[in-house]
């Protein structure tokens, strides 16, 4: 039996690794990226004179940055499986390839991550709505298949009926878990595909929000799933190293979407999506206010803010995107950590 200090060890160890080969084979991909011209278009003046304006400056900046992170991970969850088939010793030591954890979780990044590389390449190519990519209703039945395969999944083969209720503990609900999963994985995929909007954004969100769940899925005895965690972590942490102020390439939709789902994933897997409005703050802060500005402009006919997400209403009354930036990581920050208090506190209570 593996020693708390040897998982521990494990996941820093492998959250390193990830971090090195990330940064390691970036040049590889900005030089495909350039190379090819594959950068990212911007919105038309007509349907978002406000965001063109704001943004027009970063039109050809390359995009599906989001590669490193889902590449990385996908190899080096590949490598230590393989490695634990081919020799004994620390490399099954390191494999954190499980079914009962990470094949779900692996699975719905790499759907998405692919889905999300087309939808890049159609902002590319100036298909669909406006310029950009797949249409909001595409989306939203790809997002609606993904989530339905995970419901399924979970609801028929882990018999999974159950939400855990901070300071109340299991309450059954049924056939209406499946509803709650595919709701959960949508809403979570689309508020982060909406807070990819500011250099180093989403990547920064992204990384404290799978810090705070890989903390609760160690603190479940869900070690390799707490190690999943940290190789995504790892990931992003070299890609922020090139996509902060001024980015050097965007995320794309192929690591927005991926990188939604499975935290929404992770969430159900953890059995902590409740959690998910505290530890996602930020995420549901930027659909709330995309919300607020659409029934505005539908039943009053004006803005509440002059631009959403409401990153760019900060944008936009003149503040600069490092100080958004960092002052959305330490809210993201601050509300990781009370989503942890509330998990550890529950667990105490209950």
């Amino acid at each position: 039996m593996l020693t708390l200090n040897f998982l521990v060890t494990k996941i820093f160890l492998l959250t390193t690794v990830s971090f090195v080969i990330t940064l390691a084979w970036t040049p590889i991909l900005t030089h495909f990226l350039f190379r090819y011209r594959l950068g990212k278009g911007i919105r038309d003046s007509e349907h978002a004179p406000v965001f063109a304006a704001l943004h027009q400056k970063k039109a050809g900046t390359p995009t599906m940055g989001g590669i490193l992170v889902w590449g990385t991970t996908l190899f080096l969850i590949g490598f230590t499986a393989l490695a634990a088939l081919a020799f004994n010793g620390v490399f099954s030591q390191l494999n954190f390839l499980s079914r009962s954890e990470t094949l779900l979780p692996l699975g719905a990044l790499l759907a998405s991550a692919l889905v999300g590389l087309i939808d890049d390449l159609f902002d590319i190519w100036r298909v669909g709505h406006g310029g950009g990519g797949l249409r909001m209703r595409h989306r939203f039945l790809i997002y609606f298949a993904i989530a339905a395969v995970g419901a399924w999944w979970f609801f028929f083969k882990l018999d999974w009926t159950t939400l855990w209720v901070p300071f109340y503990g299991h309450f059954d609900i049924g056939l209406w878990y499946i509803p709650f999963f595919i709701l959960v994985i949508i809403g979570t995929a689309f508020s982060v595909n909406e807070t990819d909007g500011l250099d180093g954004l989403a990547g920064g969100t992204l990384l404290i929000a799978f810090g705070a769940y890989g903390a609760i899925a160690f603190a479940q005895g869900r070690y390799d799933l707490a190690t999943f965690c940290g190789v995504i972590i790892g990931a992003l942490m070299a890609f922020l190293w090139f996509n902060i102020n001024p980015a050097r390439f965007f995320m794309g939709d192929t690591g927005s979407m991926s990188l939604g789902v499975t935290l929404g994933i992770i969430a159900m897997l953890t059995n902590a999506a409740l959690l998910l409005p505290v530890i996602g703050f930020i995420f549901l802060l930027e659909t709330v206010s995309v919300i607020i500005q659409v029934i505005s402009k539908k039943l009053f006919g004006r803005k509440v803010f002059i631009s959403t997400p409401i990153h760019h209403h900060f944008e936009a009354k003149g503040w600069s995107e490092p100080r958004i930036v960092m002052r959305f990581w330490l809210i993201a920050g601050v509300t990781a950590i009370l989503g942890l208090i509330i998990f550890l506190a529950s667990r105490t209570v209950v």
